[in-house]
């Protein structure tokens, strides 16, 4: 019999086929942000938890590594904010995308989900599509194209294969460049949000009938760095006029010792409660209105239907170039895009100062009818944005396993 090399080649690769077909999928998680984290060992629970044989490896924090998915490769320095401060980081930033990429290479992944993060996953992209050819690469949270930047839905389809999206109005932004989009919900809004509040107040000694404000300085450093003595001074302020006021502060491990130095010199702050990821829920469910740093948190007390004001600040630059040049939607916060109207009032730059935060702050805690009306409009516009299905990640395993090797 003729010797066909073709013929050989085919047969060679059928049974390589064969071969991954009766292999687990092998995922491989990349996470950089805190939120991010969390994310990843929500989809790490629901992959484990689909029945269907899977291995996964990755590199992300706490909550990923909580699951077992550990890595040596650090990530917790890329959590910077804004265009020049992540020119500060730039090296590293390429430093630790090369090395994800070789980690999933040495996984022999047939996956590779980068979730949130936009540009460091990009880099990741890049990197992996060298060295691990033949991974299937999907984004899962897509950068906020209908926001800031729609030419960023361009880049992403010409470096990832899919999409896990977590917006349904997400496909008509990124479908056109050529890239598989599935909507598989957000997955701030599939957790479990329940808290304690009454619990939380007494173990901390507050009474039922005092007013309890949350002050959120961020998750990263720079956000703290940024918002702190403005969110102090208007905290200062508030309670200086309302004496059954009590402060309660719920810290990141990534800035906890950036927030503990600077309220350590605040001695009109000394009675702030600081507590940690333990009693986030109970604090949240304790509080009857908050002011924080815009971000996923926010959209996490919404669903909780506290009100909240929302402050956020880049660098001047930064500022400029975003506002005249980046931002597209009315709104930063989802909830207000979503809900078509400013439910959570918005003090940015410029204004993310006392003099505008504590009009809107004061107006939530001392008008009750007003905190009511506005919780419950949150509420109902958050359980609209959660979307359909067993929740996002479930819904996002499932997609992988659909989705199979490239």
């Amino acid at each position: 019999m003729a010797f066909s090399l073709s013929a050989f080649l085919r047969t060679a690769e059928r049974a390589e086929l064969m071969a991954l077909q009766n292999r687990p999928l092998r995922v491989f998680i990349v996470a950089a942000e805190p939120s991010g984290d969390m994310v990843g060992a929500e989809l790490v629970r629901a992959l484990r938890a689909s029945g269907s044989p899977v291995e996964i490896a990755g590199v992300g924090r706490e909550a990923m590594a909580a699951e077992g998915v550990t890595s040596d490769i650090d990530l917790s320095a890329l959590s910077v904010l804004g265009l020049f401060d992540g020119l500060r980081v730039w090296r590293l930033v390429h430093e630790r995308a090369e090395a994800c990429a070789r980690a999933a290479a040495a996984f022999d992944a047939d996956q590779v989900v980068l979730i949130d993060s936009w540009g460091f996953m990009l880099r990741v992209a890049w990197k992996a599509r060298k060295v691990c050819p033949r991974a299937r690469i999907v984004k899962y949270i897509g950068p906020q194209a209908f926001a800031t930047r729609p030419g960023r839905a361009k880049a992403l389809a010409r470096a990832v294969d899919n999409l896990l999206a977590i917006h349904p109005f997400d496909p008509e932004y990124f479908e056109p460049y050529g890239l598989p989009t599935i909507v598989v919900g957000n997955p701030a809004l599939e957790r479990d949000l329940t808290g304690d509040g009454e619990a939380f107040r007494g173990r901390h000694g507050i009474s039922p009938d005092a007013r309890l404000m949350l002050v959120l300085f961020g998750s990263r450093k720079a956000e703290v760095e940024r918002l702190f003595d403005d969110f102090a001074d208007t905290a200062e302020w508030l309670a200086r006029d309302r004496p059954d006021l009590r402060l309660v502060t719920v810290v990141a491990p990534s800035v906890t010792e950036a927030v503990s130095s600077r309220l350590a010199s605040r001695s009109a702050l000394s009675g702030m409660i600081v507590t940690g990821p333990e009693e986030r829920l109970d604090a949240f469910a304790a509080a009857d209105a908050a002011l924080a740093c815009s971000g996923t948190v926010t959209l996490e007390l919404s669903r909780m239907g506290v009100p909240s004001v929302v402050g956020y600040r880049l660098g001047p630059v930064a500022w400029t170039i975003a506002w005249n040049f980046m931002l597209k939607a009315p709104f930063v916060s989802l909830v207000n895009i979503a809900a078509g109207e400013e439910l959570l009032p918005e003090r940015l730059q410029t204004r993310a100062v006392p003099e505008y935060l504590v009009p809107e702050m004061a107006r939530l805690l001392d008008d009750a009818e007003h905190r009511k009306t506005v919780s419950g409009a949150l509420v109902a516009t958050t359980g609209l944005m959660a979307g359909q299905g067993e929740g996002a990640s479930v819904n996002a395993a499932r997609a992988l396993f659909d989705l199979g090797p490239l």
